[in-house]
């Protein structure tokens, strides 16, 4: 089973909007997915009530942060939206049970200073520098070409924590998110050029998507 833990101790990084998109591309995969929120706000359980029966299914699951629990037999992908306060045995909770972590992140100062010291944990517990678990990040909302990107690539190389991809700020995904949708439910025509974008985080978690992505 595969398990991704999307994680950032800021608010309003894109973790949901990360989870969300990439619960909804397993599921168009064909694979039985779950879409655990530990966040309280329940934005990713919102969203999946939103969703059309006629899209690829994905299941809801409610996660207690503290209390690890096993998703139902044949599950093949759970994703995990998790809060922004995550830290300490709620955060080594969720480690044990998940093989990757994504970490959001936006590029500015302020996003890169509430970062720092969530890095530092991260790269202290145990189970990542075991590489039980494997940790990067994702820049959200930002175009890679400018001088802001490349200060948060400078910092991040800083702390030893790979930068898969950018993705860029597009109303795509406001679009899509509104109606219990994703970047991969609307047509390839569309969104060819954001597609690309997601092909690294796809690739690093284990899948070879680009056939798929097409079409």
């Amino acid at each position: 089973m595969r398990s991704v833990l999307i994680a950032n101790p800021k608010g309003g990084s894109g973790k949901s909007t990360l989870a969300t998109n990439l619960a909804a591309y397993y599921a168009a995969s064909g694979k039985k997915v779950m879409l655990g929120d530990v966040d309280r706000q329940q934005t990713s359980l919102h969203w999946l009530a939103r969703r059309d029966h006629a899209l690829p299914g994905i299941s809801g699951w409610e996660v207690a942060a503290n209390e690890p629990k096993r998703p139902p037999r044949g599950t093949e992908v759970v994703v995990l939206d998790s809060p922004a306060s995550l830290h300490g045995k709620k955060l080594t909770s969720l480690l044990s049970q998940v093989g990757h972590v994504i970490v959001p992140i936006q590029p500015s100062p302020f996003d890169a200073w509430a970062s720092e010291a969530f890095f530092e944990q991260m790269l202290e517990e145990k189970s990542i520098r075991k590489n039980k678990a494997y940790m990067a990040v994702v820049g959200m909302r930002v175009d890679p070409r400018t001088r802001s990107a490349r200060a948060l690539e400078q910092f991040l190389a800083r702390h030893d924590v790979p930068v898969l991809s950018w993705l860029r700020d597009t109303q795509l995904y406001v679009q899509a998110a509104s109606a219990g949708m994703s970047l991969f439910d609307l047509p390839a025509s569309r969104t060819e050029r954001d597609r690309e974008a997601w092909l690294p985080i796809l690739r690093w978690l284990g899948d070879d998507p680009a056939a798929w992505c097409d079409k």
